[in-house]
């Protein structure tokens, strides 16, 4: 039996698990758009853990949400995991955004599933899934245009599914292609996600794992 806390930060939603051999037992989330990660996420895993009726000793192993997504919550999200890790003796796993997410389809309804995530303007973070959520084309940064995921549209149905897709709306025209926009991240899909890979003990190293941001930090300046 394998019992993972899964966490959840890297966008608004703020969302704690955990997960007995793959299936959700207690969980806790709140989406705002005022990110009240560093708030909540400790107080959520003390609740997580109580409606659970355990205790952090009991727990086989820590899962994070890897990015990408926004800096501040992956940092986050990352840090209280290791700091678990570190203080519970416990091995780390990490699960792509993007990919849990897409578990969030009917993947039986469409050929391809797209999960995408606002970045800057009409740039987005997306990964491309095929109807039996493998992987078929990797995570990138792209600006969204007409010629935006066409190449799938032509060859079957298509599910453009998170904070991302609303950009795509009024771009992409193709009688293929369906919307999604009130997806967001969430550690209920994470659960199924971290066990397979608890199963397949693919741990990352708590000392130097970081978050996968794919684009370099940009810091703001206010204009004088």
């Amino acid at each position: 039996m394998a019992l993972i806390l899964n966490l959840e930060t890297a966008t608004t939603n703020c969302s704690v698990s955990i997960a007995k051999d793959g299936d959700v037992v207690a969980i806790k989330e709140h989406n705002t758009p005022n990110f009240s990660h560093s708030e909540q996420l400790h107080v959520f895993v003390e609740e997580v853990l109580r409606e659970a009726s355990l205790d952090k000793n009991d727990l086989d192993a820590v899962a994070v949400s890897k990015g990408p997504g926004s800096y501040t919550g992956l940092r986050i999200g990352v840090s209280a995991a290791k700091g678990l890790c570190y203080a519970l003796d416990l091995p780390l796993i990490s699960v792509p955004t993007l990919r849990s997410m897409a578990e969030q389809a009917k993947a039986s309804e469409f050929d391809f599933i797209v999960p995408l995530l606002d970045a800057r303007r009409m740039e987005v973070y997306s990964t491309v899934f095929d109807g039996d959520l493998k992987e078929v084309r990797g995570t990138k940064a792209e600006i969204i245009d007409g010629e935006s995921f066409q190449e799938y549209a032509s060859k079957g149905k298509v599910l453009l599914l998170g904070s991302g897709a609303e950009k795509c709306m009024g771009v992409i025209e193709h009688e293929n292609v369906t919307y999604n926009t009130v997806v967001v991240p969430s550690a209920r899909e994470m659960g199924i996600l971290s066990f397979r890979k608890y199963q397949d003990k693919e741990f990352e190293d708590v000392a130097y794992f970081e978050p996968y941001y794919l684009k370099d930090f940009m810091m703001q300046r206010k204009k004088s």
